[in-house]
């Protein structure tokens, strides 16, 4: 374990995330320009989605049924977990509960890179249509977590139903039309109809420069990271303490699923890497507008600034070795 854990830090993309955290730990002023890390980020997600969908043109129905189906699972139980553990043991609010657990319930799409590129590194390949389980987990987790709030709070206030109704409606345009399932979905559209020709065809472009923008794109949420480790005062130690245990236990409950699916070590790894991850792109839209009472300085700080660093130090060699202990 130890050996995969300082295997894992000393390369490319912690190494660069780490450096974005020193950088502003260091009071530097140093930053990408806003419009390359859009272009880094459009690039990067329009890319796996392309490669993806290359992929599972060639993968068959049986083979992708069952990851599938976990991978909906997993959408579904993740917030419920985290909403439990906030609501029941952490005393929070039922719109703070709510508002983490939707970003629990989804999924980081970097973290998810992050781990493709770990199993590529030690030589355990994930499934090519991991992409697509990408998107399938992106936005239940939200809605279950939202529709848990809004009834909680609908209940508080002895409210009618219609006002929620409608921002929930807004908020399933708002996810599902969003930068990352536009790029993640019409990607996958676009590979599995080019197939793997065309994407021999754009491989010098999509595939070859990958690592680099990636390195580059974690340098500076590692400095967006950075920024966020004065609030975690404001967080308390239970919301540390849970971004890395809640994390750690869906994390490992994704190995175990994707086993039983079916999954390689690579697979399950990614697998269990996307159920412990927390969104950061999707879900503050989409709490903002449903749950506007719910404190974003919680979420956005366990999401960004306690489990984003620990799954790209430590969490995704953690299952790895889970998965191996598995299989």
């Amino acid at each position: 374990m130890l050996d995969t854990l300082q295997a894992n830090l000393l390369s490319p993309i912690p190494l660069a995330f780490a450096l974005g955290v020193i950088t502003r730990l260091m009071k530097s002023e140093f930053s990408l320009p806003k419009d390359l890390y859009a272009s880094l980020s459009i690039y990067l997600l329009f890319a796996l989605g392309l490669k993806g969908g290359a992929e599972l043109a060639h993968a068959t129905f049986a083979s992708i049924a069952k990851p599938a189906a976990v991978t909906l699972l997993l959408g579904c139980v993740t917030p419920l977990i985290a909403f439990g553990t906030l609501r029941w043991i952490g005393r929070f609010s039922s719109a703070d509960s709510a508002g983490i657990a939707a970003h629990y319930g989804s999924v980081s799409a970097v973290t998810f890179i992050a781990a493709q590129q770990f199993v590529q590194r030690v030589g355990a390949p994930m499934e090519g249509f991991m992409p697509t389980l990408l998107t399938l987990l992106e936005s239940p987790g939200i809605h279950i977590a939202l529709a848990i709030g809004a009834v909680q709070r609908t209940r508080a206030l002895g409210a009618s139903g219609d006002s929620s109704g409608k921002s929930i409606g807004h908020v399933l345009h708002e996810v599902l039309t969003g930068r990352t399932m536009v790029l993640l979905v019409g990607g996958l559209l676009v590979g599995f109809l080019m197939g793997g020709s065309g994407w021999k065809a754009v491989t010098p472009f999509f595939d070859s420069g990958f690592k680099g923008a990636l390195m580059l794109f974690l340098l500076e949420m590692g400095i967006v990271a950075g920024s966020r480790l004065g609030d975690l005062k404001k967080v308390g130690p239970f919301l540390l303490v849970f971004g890395i245990v809640v994390p750690l236990l869906h994390g490992a409950l994704g190995v175990a699923l994707g086993g039983w699916a079916g999954l390689s070590v690579g697979g399950c790894t990614v697998l269990g890497t996307m159920a412990a991850s927390a969104s950061y792109i999707a879900a503050p839209p989409a709490v903002r507008l449903t749950l506007p009472e719910a404190n974003p300085t919680y979420s956005l700080t366990s999401a960004l600034a306690i489990t984003f660093p620990f799954n790209i130090l430590a969490g995704i060699p953690i299952y790895y070795r889970i998965a191996q202990a598995l299989a």
